[in-house]
């Protein structure tokens, strides 16, 4: 590794600001070279921190004009100013700090402070791009009152926008026009937005539940205003569910949305100005699949939820990033939920889970959801402070119960509205308004690493009793040899022959009511559960709902995974039992294609399959989800566990399974596609979602399965009247007829839509996501194409991110070049984005993995590490991922 290495900042060192900013008044004046910031800082002295402390603020890539303590201009004497910091010793307890500042938006291909997005001027500043604007104190427990004054060419930026409630417009007699915006609630810097560009709005309003009126704005290019109105009906549902079930009111005039072509991350909670990226906002059936529908409802609400579990309430430091992320993940899932499929939602997201987020515990990058160090905090936005935070807070939900986690929420906001909090606050209210001790359960939050959750049954036909012992485990992660005993909610049913039986429990009062599913509490490394009065021998149905992040372990047999698919009450359990299977029956193919053998898949797995497609009354979504294997990147990852993964054999083994079902069953599956056929006009709904899922799945089994199939998806690309139809068609072509017809049907679907980014970016995914290893060729082909801008993070995680994260066969491919290309990406982006740069690396990071590919990962991280210049970013990544 190289020399200058870029020092840890720990959770133990936090110490609070020396001083706060009361008031922030800035001034930008934009041109097209150049953008000066003005800013006037309202400071006074924290009489908590004692020792006289200089005045120390963050400033990156800033070019200072003028400095002035009350109007009183500094000499270069009064102060020290270096690439990071700028700090002057001497200062009263409360004064104002004048600046003006120098910077180039035009040249920030970092996509962090203030940069352009083609033609527009915008912002991102979480986490700490606010630096890249002005000095300041760039934390997020220092939050201030902001006003801000924009002015620009009014031909070209004819939108002024920015946090909070706008108080003018007018113009200045020169072409240009200046716009003052004020935000009356104090907000951290990160949360400061501002976007100057040529844009329209499509407008609504919302009354609010107290009778409050709040004017309703999606800002796009004049191209895009027919692609807004799902995004508009989302907020519109979100803010009218947060007031029913947590009972929080929007508090500005004004919400505003825009989309932005150029974007680190899918969207930005900024207070009253959401800037997004324009693949999580803009959507209509010509362009958009029903997936992406669903997306786009989800993150609309996950950042208007912030509103208050982020924006009224934040992080003290960003080691409580979860705090705000986890809290708001679950309550956009719980929003998508009640707006859909309960079942199928929580389905997907298990699916998220274990394909993220418990190989990211499993590997080198392992933290707790909150961390106790980093590098470079940008690193930290991942799927354990996200997916996993969320399942925090959901297991909080599950054992305290709707009504107690209601009154929790309720005491969080009342008592730190307007304050900079802990992942300890927020447990703590939990605790205090429902009276459950969760000291134990806090360990959630500070051990890293997916438990284990061993289960064995053993039922006594004679004292009819059924012995249920759980025991947990957590395996070591990097700085956490030794874990303790979490708090697992574990909640379950007992399947008998005619449905579930009911749950009585030898410590249970006689005179309770009978249940059939309740939650057991393992807070033990082991613990044995007897119930009793029960008639026969049951099949338990585990972790109903996924009541806990955990690794499963059971000896079911495959009668008892037959069953809990065919009657068991829980659609999540239904769900597994069928992944359970099919895990089995991909291990017993791969066994045979190891050894040279036939592969003879399980009669009664192919027979549960048949099932499935031939029960009209069942969930078309569930199906769907139920008849999908599990993907090739979470096999490689339990196959790590048994002594590492062969690309090669998973893939073998995986595409022999899925043959097997389409030729034994083809009757079937044409029977179910044609029956799902529909001329009903195109809704994103649950109903039609479900039934185009099936219906493609189908589609793909039969273009699997022979020629016959493939004329099918041919017919349905020419014939497609929605987006979702026509790729999945297009996507069967491509990955099953590999020959000059799905040439021509890719040729054809670019030349229909070189128009759309957002769908050019799907064209571009698809083909690198065909899985055989010459797509490597196909992809090096596409790189130097109109269609790809490695400037432009969507088409980066588009073609490059899609083939090393979503293509094993290709990426692993025994040469090695897989590696090779995507550490050319790495290099390239280090220079330009290096958060980029950072994410698509981490492929790379799970070497240890790989049986017989692992070194030459290794070997491209080794030369990585040692290229001169590397961004805090990739450091971090790298030096983890080659540590010890």
């Amino acid at each position: 590794m190289r020399d200058a290495q870029p020092g840890a900042i720990y959770l133990r060192d936090y110490q609070p600001p020396a001083f706060f900013i009361e008031r922030t008044e800035l001034a930008f004046d934009l041109h097209e070279d150049h953008a000066l910031v003005s800013a006037c800082l309202h400071i006074r002295r924290n009489p908590a921190v004692t020792g006289g402390k200089p005045l120390e603020l963050q400033g990156q890539q800033l070019e200072l004009l003028s400095l002035a303590i009350d109007d009183r201009a500094l000499s270069p004497d009064d102060y020290e100013l270096d690439d990071a910091c700028l700090r002057i010793r001497q200062v009263p307890d409360t004064f104002r700090l004048q600046s003006q500042c120098r910077i180039q938006p035009q040249n920030n291909t970092a996509l962090e402070g203030l940069y352009k997005s083609r033609n527009m001027f915008c912002t991102q500043c979480e986490a700490e791009g606010f630096r890249k604007i002005t000095w300041y104190l760039d934390r997020p427990d220092v939050m201030a009152v902001f006003d801000v004054t924009v002015e620009a060419d009014a031909t070209r930026y004819p939108v002024l926008l920015s946090n909070g409630n706008p108080l003018s417009l007018r113009a200045l007699g020169n072409g240009r026009h200046r716009a003052h915006w004020h935000d009356p609630f104090p907000k951290p810097a990160y949360l400061f937005a501002l976007v100057a560009g040529d844009l329209r709005s499509v407008d609504d309003r919302f009354v609010t539940a107290s009778g409050r009126e709040v004017s309703l704005h999606i800002y796009v290019e004049e191209k895009d205003l027919d692609k807004c109105d799902h995004a508009l009906l989302s907020l519109k549902e979100s803010m009218r569910w947060d007031e029913t079930v947590y009972g929080r009111e929007y508090d500005l005039d004004i919400f505003n949305i825009v989309a932005v072509d150029d974007f680190n991350m899918g969207a930005m909670e900024n207070k009253g100005l959401n800037i997004f990226n324009s693949s999580c906002v803009l959507c209509s059936p010509e362009v958009t699949t029903d997936s992406e529908f669903q997306r786009v409802q989800a993150i609309v609400a996950h950042e208007y939820f912030h509103n208050w579990s982020g924006n009224r309430v934040t992080c003290r430091d960003w080691f409580q990033l979860s705090l705000k992320e986890g809290f708001t993940v679950f309550r956009d899932a719980t929003f998508s939920a009640d707006m859909g499929s309960p079942t199928v939602k929580r389905v997907a997201e298990v699916n998220d889970l274990r394909n993220t987020q418990f190989a990211e515990d499993a590997g080198p990058l392992a933290h707790p959801v909150r961390p106790e160090s980093f590098i470079e905090i940008s690193n930290f936005y991942t799927a354990t402070i996200y997916e996993k935070g969320a399942e925090v807070v959901r297991m909080i939900h599950t054992l305290l119960g709707a009504q107690r986690f209601r009154a929790g929420s309720d005491l969080y906001f009342q008592r730190h509205d307007g304050q900079a909090v802990t992942c300890e606050d927020f447990v703590r209210a939990m605790e205090d308004a429902s009276g459950v001790d969760l000291q134990q359960f806090r360990l959630w939050y500070s051990q890293a690493g997916t438990p284990v959750l061993s289960a064995a049954g053993a039922y006594d036909p004679v004292a009819q009793q059924f012995h249920l012992t759980l025991r947990q485990s957590c395996p070591p992660t990097p700085g956490q040899p030794v874990k303790l005993p979490m708090v697992i909610p574990v909640a379950l049913g007992l399947l008998g022959s005619a449905g579930n039986l009911p749950l009585r429990l030898a410590t249970d009062d006689p005179a309770s009511a009978v249940q059939t599913h309740r939650v057991l509490v393992l807070n033990q490394p082991e613990q044995t559960f007897v119930f009793e009065q029960v008639s026969e021998a049951p099949v338990p149905a585990l972790l109903r709902g996924f009541s806990a992040p955990v690794r499963l372990e059971y000896a079911y047999s495959s009668d008892d995974l037959r069953a809990l698919m065919k009657r068991e009450a829980d659609g999540f359990v239904r769900w597994d039992a069928a992944q359970q299977y099919a895990l089995r029956v991909i291990a017993q193919a791969q066994a045979a294609y190891t050894a040279g053998d036939a592969i003879d898949v399980e009669s009664g797995y192919l027979e549960a399959c048949g099932q499935l497609l031939h029960d009209p009354a069942l969930d078309p979504a569930l199906v769907a989800e139920m008849m999908t294997l599990p993907g090739e990147t979470y096999l490689a990852d339990l196959a790590a566990e048994a002594g590492g993964a062969d690309v090669d054999a998973i893939h073998a083994a995986r595409q022999a399974v899925r043959l097997a079902i389409a030729t034994t069953h083809s009757e079937a599956l044409q029977a179910c596609y044609q029956r799902l056929q529909s001329t009903a006009p195109y809704a994103p709904d649950a109903a039609q979602t479900g039934a185009r899922r099936l219906r493609n799945l189908c589609l793909d089994y039969l273009a699997l399965g022979g020629p016959g199939g493939l004329a099918l998806a041919a017919t349905q690309f020419r014939e497609a009247t929605n987006m979702t139809d026509r790729l999945a068609a297009l996507q069967s072509l491509a990955f099953h007829g590999r020959d000059d017809h799905s040439d021509a049907a890719l040729q054809q679907f670019y030349r229909d839509w070189e128009h759309e980014p957002l769908v050019v970016n799907k064209w571009l995914q698809l083909q690198a996501l065909v899985p055989v290893p010459d797509t490597l060729e196909r992809v090096q082909g596409l790189l130097p194409h109109p269609a790809f801008d490695l400037h432009n993070p969507n088409k980066v995680r588009a073609l490059i991110g899609g083939f090393a994260n979503g293509n094993p066969v290709a990426f692993h491919r025994a040469d090695g070049a897989g590696y090779r290309l995507l550490a050319d990406k790495v290099t390239q982006l280090n220079a330009l984005n290096p958060q980029l740069a950072a994410r698509i690396l981490e492929p790379l990071t799970r070497w240890r993995k790989y049986r017989s590919r692992g070194e030459q990962m290794r070997a491209v991280l080794v030369e990585l590490s040692a290229l001169p210049g590397l961004s805090p970013d990739v450091f971090e990544v790298l030096q983890k991922s080659l540590g010890d």
